[in-house]
């Protein structure tokens, strides 16, 4: 990997961990576990667009990595890690017949395959299946979270190349 490169993908981690670790510091808007805005994800949705499956997964797991350590919540990793491995998977597929301009579709999608992840991970966790009594929350709220941020990621695609 070429420095540049490196340099890059660094600073677009270092950006979705400022704005995980932010994102901590504002209060659950829901009652049901695991609903959150998920602001992290516009650089996911970034770089899925704008580089490799290989970089993009390099990208979201140091992120997981070090904002589970920053957090103190070190079992939120197995969390975070099955919502992401099915996320960035359905995603990258859809980025392949999606244009750039649609790429929020793209990023409804993947918050909908990322609570999916989530709910099985929580389903072996738990060893009971009352989680899927979360589902249709965890659906609706990922269908509006991942239109916040697939929005924001379109603004932030057609305006910065890095």
């Amino acid at each position: 990997m070429d420095t540049k490169r490196m340099t890059r993908l660094a600073l677009l981690t270092s950006v979705a961990l400022i704005i995980f670790i932010i994102e901590l510091h504002i209060p659950n808007l829901a009652p049901v576990p695991g609903i959150k805005l998920g602001l992290a994800n516009i650089i996911t949705v970034y770089a899925m667009y704008k580089y490799s499956f290989g970089d993009t997964a390099l990208v979201v797991f140091t992120r997981i990595l070090l904002g589970t350590i920053f957090s103190g919540n070190i079992s939120a990793i197995f969390y975070s890690i099955g919502g992401s491995v099915l996320c960035m998977c359905g995603m990258f597929l859809l980025r392949r017949v999606t244009d750039e301009k649609y790429l929020w579709i793209s990023s409804v999608i993947g918050a909908v395959l990322h609570n999916t992840g989530q709910i099985m991970v929580a389903v072996v966790m738990l060893k009971t299946t009352a989680v899927f009594s979360f589902f249709p929350f965890l659906l609706i709220s990922g269908c509006i979270a991942g239109a916040f941020t697939g929005i924001c990621a379109q603004i932030l695609c057609s305006r910065i190349n890095l």
